[in-house]
């Protein structure tokens, strides 16, 4: 298991621009055939959209894509590109009987990257389409990419991370863009703090156990934004227990987590290909719980591990130094 896509039915397309004044880039995780959507928001500087649709009472049960952009507020017009694409190939929510009546249902969420680019350089519509155009079911491309180009963790530069297990024969994936305010490193030792969730050898590491050559000074860029996705048939309430999971996964990560400084947002998408023991609502003999709650600790477990992905598949960009530059040979 490798990552997001792991999830049968999810695509991950990346689109950025590096140099030349530029640094900084949009993340689309497509759904073509639709997922139950949920949100878990936390820290106090969210950059949104679409968030109060994914409430469980309100009406749009599906979404098409969830956008992760930098930019700040600016780059949430990515989203526009985003919808643009869909709705070019008929895919959204129909509000007619035409089959191009429709709105294509498109959460977004953005980091602030905007000191890493000259200023006026953010993603714009343009993004989200490209992002699109370049969406597919294979691995996903980690690092200094996408949303995750301009990204900065603590005080080192940040990235797009992933990661996915398989648990109950159920697949768990998520996608973080690692931009949190909180380090994400203990400096006296090298090591990440969630290293121990590390699966057969993954991140590739050994963990130098000294401090850095170089201690740089924080910059206070921070909002780490992502997905966790599963292939379970669940309801909106109940995928939102996923993302809500899955911000202990980032809490894991990074200290502090959900801070005043951090828009942390999650969202999660069940694409319903495979059912849970017992239906919706029902609580038989617990089966629904206990399953429910077992995707929920693996939303945990792959989040954590998608942050340092993040951290480690990070490469020097936009004046921020990398993880492999401070403890060189460690990655």
């Amino acid at each position: 298991m490798t990552g997001l896509t792991d999830v049968p039915g999810v695509l991950v397309g990346h689109h950025q621009r590096l140099g030349g004044g530029w640094a900084s880039g949009t993340t689309v995780v497509l759904v073509p055939g639709g997922a139950t959507g949920a949100v878990d928001q936390r820290g106090g500087a969210p950059g949104t959209r679409e968030t109060n649709l994914l409430e469980p009472e309100n009406l749009v049960q599906r979404v098409n894509a969830v956008c992760l952009s930098g930019g700040s507020a600016y780059g949430l017009a990515a989203a526009d590109g985003a919808m643009r694409w869909l709705g070019e190939r008929n895919l959204g929510f129909p509000v007619g009987r035409a089959p191009h009546e429709v709105v294509p249902i498109v959460p977004a969420a953005v980091l602030f990257d905007l000191p890493r680019s000259e200023w006026g350089n953010r993603p714009d519509a343009s993004f989200g389409y490209a992002a699109c155009e370049a969406a597919d079911p294979g691995a996903v491309a980690q690092g200094t990419v996408g949303a995750g180009t301009g990204a900065v963790v603590g005080s080192l530069k940040g990235g797009i991370g992933t990661a996915s297990e398989v648990v109950a024969g159920f697949t768990v994936g998520a996608l973080a863009a690692v931009n949190a305010s909180g380090e994400a490193v203990d400096f006296a030792t090298g090591r990440a703090f969630a290293a121990d969730h590390e699966v057969d050898g993954e991140f590739g590491v050994r963990w130098p156990d000294r401090p850095g050559s170089v201690l740089p000074a924080r910059t206070g860029l921070n909002t780490t934004i992502g997905v966790v996705a599963c292939d379970a048939a669940l309801s909106k309430a109940e995928a939102r227990r996923l993302a809500v999971a899955a911000q202990d996964g980032l809490a894991r990560a990074v200290r502090p987590a959900h801070t005043m400084f951090d828009g942390d947002t999650v969202f999660a998408l069940a694409t319903g290909a495979r059912p849970l023991p017992v239906e919706p609502g029902s609580f038989a003999d617990g089966r629904r719980a206990e399953a429910l709650d077992a995707l929920c600790s693996a939303a945990a477990r792959v989040f954590a591990r998608a942050m340092v992905h993040g951290l480690l598949s990070a490469t020097a960009a936009g004046g921020a130094v990398a993880y492999r530059d401070v403890w060189p040979g460690a990655v």
